[in-house]
């Protein structure tokens, strides 16, 4: 798991946004991928942003998304080309 001050709060909505998905993709995404959430307040649901982020660039690339939270930041560390920073510079360029 990522250390605890690299973790993002976001809800569905500002995943959403961010990512450029619709917020029911991202809900999806939460319960098919089981993508970390880290607190539930009222109806909203907090999802940690770098894994939602992963799956996203995992998608993207067109490889299968690891099952849980942990083999996918241990698949991030295991591998620098795909690293969220990495992925962005190899898409820019």
């Amino acid at each position: 798991m990522p250390p605890e001050e690299d973790v993002e709060p976001v809800t569905a909505v500002e995943a959403a946004e961010r990512l450029g998905r619709a917020p029911s993709t991202i809900r999806c995404w939460a319960l098919r991928y089981q993508a970390r959430q880290l607190k539930k307040v009222g109806k909203r649901v907090y999802y940690d942003f770098a894994d939602l982020g992963l799956i996203h660039r995992e998608l993207q690339h067109g490889h299968p998304v690891p099952a849980t939270p942990e083999e996918r930041y241990a698949d991030r560390l295991r591998c620098p080309l795909k690293s969220p920073q990495n992925s962005a510079a190899l898409a820019a360029a």
